[in-house]
């Protein structure tokens, strides 16, 4: 059963989803998800964990703007650039469960995991701050994404790459929706040149995580299904600095954050906010296993 729309689906029986509304099939349905030859489907799993929690953990942020956003016309932008990325993570999610073959899907892994079990980057789950930090967080985090999913558009895995090519034009925008913002806040008056300083240097002690390489990444990026992030940094840095000259604005001189025994958050090594986070997200489902509406 499908429907344009969750509202539709709500005053309909059928196929009830926890994390995406009522009446939604399986993303990938009617899709050869064959894991491809040579390619280790535990590690290919892995990977789209990767980029499906850092896409839902930072569109469950985003969601935190509703009635928040200082217009109503950012109102929408953010909830749209939410509702993106949770339909990316639904997609990497539900690969990851055709990838790993134990029958689990999107929802089993969005709302039965707990917080070691995560692989997202610390970045998506900070605390919200006011939104100098939003935009700044998001310039940062599109800016990376872009150039990851370009890159992935050439995977070996057919599902993969067409799931990049989908993102590539969601996160075009993005990126440009929270440029033109930090321009616009940099470039204005003395308090708002201040806030987004101020939201720069809150998220910058994370940016050293996301070109971290992990194992995973290594040996699927020497099979040429993944992304090396280490070899991002020159692009991101690029488009930053035009970012930033066009803010006058500077980049922020601090230190990475480092992990816990060189364990981060594609370790499942999280922030004190990921366990907070997750017990809102996953607190209705959790509370009444098995239950649809």
């Amino acid at each position: 059963m499908s429907f344009d729309n969750a509202y539709e689906a709500l005053t309909e029986e059928g196929d009830a989803r926890w994390a995406f509304g009522t009446g939604f099939e399986d993303p990938l349905s009617g899709v050869d998800t064959t894991v491809p030859g040579g390619v280790d489907g535990a590690a290919l799993a892995a990977y789209c964990l990767m980029l499906g929690d850092d896409a839902l953990v930072l569109s469950h942020r985003l969601q935190e703007w509703c009635t928040r956003a200082p217009e109503l016309e950012d109102e929408v932008a953010i909830a749209n650039i939410g509702l993106d990325l949770l339909g990316q993570a639904r997609l990497l999610l539900a690969r990851a469960g055709k990838a790993e073959g134990r029958g689990r899907g999107e929802d089993d892994y969005a709302f039965s995991r707990a917080e070691h079990e995560f692989r997202n980057v610390r970045l998506v789950e900070l605390e919200r701050g006011d939104f100098g930090e939003l935009v700044a967080r998001l310039l940062v985090f599109a800016t990376w994404r872009l150039a990851l999913l370009q890159r992935l558009t050439g995977s070996r895995d057919p599902v993969l790459a067409a799931i990049a090519d989908k993102g590539v034009k969601e996160v075009t925008y993005h990126r440009d929706y929270a440029a033109q913002w930090v321009v616009r806040l940099g470039d204005g008056t003395d308090h708002s040149h201040q806030r987004v300083t101020a939201g720069l240097a809150a998220v910058w002690p994370y940016v050293a995580e996301l070109f971290t390489t992990h194992p995973v990444e290594e040996a699927l990026a020497a099979d040429g299904v993944g992304v090396d992030p280490a070899g991002l940094r020159a692009e991101f840095d690029a488009v930053l600095a035009q970012v930033f000259a066009a803010a006058t604005l500077a980049e922020p001189d601090a230190a990475p954050i480092a992990g816990v025994s060189n364990r981060t958050g594609r370790d499942g090594v999280h922030t004190e906010a990921m366990g907070f986070l997750l017990a809102e997200l996953q607190s209705v489902a959790r509370a009444m296993p098995g239950s649809t509406w």
